[in-house]
């Protein structure tokens, strides 16, 4: 025991310089016992290292019960190891660099693979889940969110559509493991582009992904590992760094104008299924930006969702149509006359034979997490909603085109998902020729009667043959007279070809969607497989001629890359879009009511023969809709037709259905997203109100989202007031 004398002579005594011999053994010393504390990798289960004032406590008291500093000059060398010992620690545990460097990318060629290995501890036993489920529940995180990142009910307590990546994949049945798991991605392919250090650590910070793709791995009996369960493996796409050029080509236009019914009483344009642009602003939406206006057309976001219109009776018609008018809710002196297209619904077993070409673009542009492997989990889903005697080919194309699998019927399943996950990027993109062999193959197999159908998915840089987009045209043109029809799917962003995958989805009997994460893809691709395969009609195209002595002014809202000049209405080798089996189609027009205040002068000397009620015939209609189509086998259109009267009108815009105010509300949105003059006045609070009120039933949760992304809209535009 050491007296108190004793401590203060240690107290006051001078401290005696260090040898230089005694600090280096102190430091070697000190170095020596870090080195036994330093491993590479803990244990999973591994005690937590003891803090720091613990530890120095402990050092302290066996100094202490050794008696070293009893003698006065062991002072110094004590002072030093501890020294050492200490700042060693606080580096270690305390640096402000909590972050590794960013290590470089280690992709290999063959599989491009990069594991990263994630100790976690064995998650507690789930039942099993039945094998007829279509959905697994979600995987939640500790905060509450799902495993992406993203809320799985409203305040409601509905599902939204943001739930659907979780589960889609994670459907095998969890095996039984006795020994620690790791956790690691599980595609060879799904990580490309994803940093990794060189000796396979993983990185402190990975970037967000789905966890619904995973390999578990057990150590093996050598210290390796074993194999336990594979699934495919979907990250989250990642947004564009702010200083990563966006070469994201989008057509430019301008919005429909206020037309003057005295003047330019015909309206014509070509029906648009597409829902490219929904999906798109949706991305940058949750990006955290408000989208370019240009990659906004409010038809293709009303269309993105599905409506209960009342559809035909049967197939001998391919489709019904409604027509309301209503009071607008952004303006009191106009109404909307909200025209609804219903498909005829393909039954299952009225689905005739498909013959599918898969295009798939395997440039080097695809390289990315949200591109090629989100390309071949989406047709992954699609190949399960096939029937067996359904036919598939792939046709790749890179630097050159090249046939991967010629046709294959879905019997032969493993076969097909062998060439699909076997798919690797490089090279440059020769799109041309793709396109060339993908209709070849198609004419090879063609079903008659059953659906030929090529289907396309490139983020659309084609820079090797015929890159000019009205040569495309032209060679897509070409290619619709041989009966098969065309599908087109973007994927990623930043080399995004917009404008292009639009120009060849309208002029060849095509559709157009734009895909950036799995939902999206189950979306597309399995809930909307009929609408996306089996056309009941083509070339369809609507006509609606507005009667002066009623309507002073009308605007159509939308279909801007759509209109069509009014002699091309009766004009059957003018080439208009697709109706799918089950689509539904909405399109509305603002109008002015004669005699309420116009935003166009009426003409001076065109005035009297407009104000002749009595030289107009059917003066009591405000319009007269006329939709012209052809069967999907024939040459020949067809016409309907459905005058708009007072029969049509209700009296107040919260008297019209959920789906007809919802509907309206997403036109309302797409419109504030472009600035347009119309909505300026209607602040984003109105249109998430009439959203919410018109909400209905919402069984996928897409109504749910669109919330969500309304009142993201509105954040970010008071951000940069």
């Amino acid at each position: 025991m050491v007296d108190d004398n004793e401590l203060d002579v240690l107290r006051n005594l001078p401290l005696p310089a260090p040898r230089a011999e005694a600090r280096a053994r102190a430091l070697d010393a000190a170095m020596d016992a870090y080195d036994l504390k330093k491993v590479a990798a803990e244990p999973q289960g591994s005690d937590k290292p003891a803090r720091l004032t613990e530890r120095l406590h402990k050092l302290w008291s066996e100094t202490m019960q050794k008696k070293l500093i009893a003698a006065p000059a062991l002072a110094g060398l004590v002072a030093l190891p501890l020294a050492a010992y200490t700042a060693i620690y606080l580096v270690k545990d305390f640096s402000p660099v909590a972050l590794p460097p960013e290590p470089e990318k280690k992709i290999t060629e063959t599989n491009n693979r990069v594991d990263l290995p994630v100790t976690v501890e064995k998650p507690a036993e789930q039942p099993k889940a039945k094998k007829d489920e279509t959905r697994s529940q979600p995987l939640e995180t500790d905060d509450g969110q799902l495993a992406d990142g993203r809320a799985d009910q409203d305040a409601t307590g509905q599902d939204t559509a943001e739930s659907r990546d979780i589960g889609l994949l994670a459907r095998q049945e969890e095996p039984a493991v006795s020994q620690p798991t790791t956790v690691v991605p599980a595609t060879t392919d799904a990580l490309a582009g994803m940093p990794a250090q060189a000796d396979g650590a993983a990185r402190a910070v990975a970037p967000p992904r789905s966890r619904v793709g995973m390999i578990l791995r057990a150590p093996g009996e050598a210290g390796g590992s074993k194999l336990m369960e594979a699934e495919t493996y979907m990250p989250q796409p990642e947004p564009m760094p702010a200083d990563e050029e966006n070469r994201d080509r989008i057509e430019d236009f301008k919005t429909n104008p206020i037309k003057s019914v005295s003047e330019d009483p015909v309206s014509t344009f070509s029906i648009d299924v597409d829902t490219a642009s929904y999906s798109f602003t949706r991305r940058s939406l949750k990006e955290g930006f408000l989208p370019q206006a240009d990659t906004v057309r409010v038809e293709e976001m009303i269309n993105y969702f599905p409506y209960d219109w009342k559809g035909p009776e049967d197939a001998s018609t391919p489709f019904n149509t409604t027509v309301t008018v209503m009071p607008s809710p952004w303006n009191d002196h106009t109404r909307l006359m909200h025209v609804a297209i219903q498909g005829y619904d393909v039954k299952p077993a009225e689905q005739p034979r498909a013959n599918l070409v898969f295009l798939l673009d395997v440039s080097g542009s695809m390289n990315e997490p949200d591109k090629l492997p989100l390309v071949k989990s989406a047709f992954r889903l699609l190949i399960s909603k096939l029937n067996p005697e359904d036919t598939i080919s792939i046709v790749t194309y890179a630097g050159d085109a090249g046939t991967v699998l010629m046709p294959t019927k879905v019997t032969e399943r493993a076969k097909i998902l062998a060439a699909i996950d076997n798919l690797t990027p490089g090279g440059t993109t020769a799109g041309e020729a793709g396109i060339r062999e993908a209709y070849a193959l198609a004419q090879q197999s063609f079903v008659q009667g059953g659906i030929n159908r090529v289907m396309l998915a490139t983020d659309g840089d084609f820079n090797v043959g015929q890159t000019d987009d009205e040569d495309l045209k032209r060679l897509i043109e070409e290619k619709r007279k041989t009966g098969v029809f065309l599908s087109v799917f973007g994927f990623g962003r930043g080399n995004l070809n917009d404008q292009m995958m639009q120009t060849i989805a309208q002029n060849g009997n095509g559709t157009a969607a734009y895909i950036d994460t799995l939902a999206e893809a189950e979306k597309v691709l399995v809930e909307d497989a009929s609408s996306t395969l089996f056309p009941i009609a083509k070339d369809v195209k609507i006509q609606v001629e507005f009667n002066p002595a009623t309507v002073s002014e009308y605007r159509l809202i939308g279909y801007e890359t759509r209109a069509l000049a009014r002699e091309d209405f009766n004009n059957d080798r003018v080439d208009a879009g697709e109706i799918g089996s089950g689509h539904s189609v909405t399109a509305i027009y603002e109008i002015t009511p004669k005699g309420a205040p116009q935003m166009v002068d009426d003409l001076r000397y065109g005035q009297a023969t407009v104000d002749n009620d009595a030289g107009i015939a059917n003066a009591g209609e405000y319009a007269f809709v006329k939709i012209r189509y052809k069967l999907p086998s024939e040459d020949i259109s067809k016409l309907i037709t459905t005058p708009v009267t007072d029969a049509q009108a209700i009296p107040s815009f919260e008297a019209a259905s959920d789906d007809q105010r919802f509907s309206i509300a997403v036109a309302a949105f797409g419109q504030k997203l472009r600035d347009a003059d119309a909505t300026a006045n209607m602040d984003w609070n109105r249109i998430i109100e009439i959203a919410t009120a018109a909400r209905g039933a919402d069984p996928f949760g897409y109504r749910s989202e669109f919330l969500s992304l309304a009142r993201l809209a509105s954040a970010l535009a008071s951000g940069n007031r």
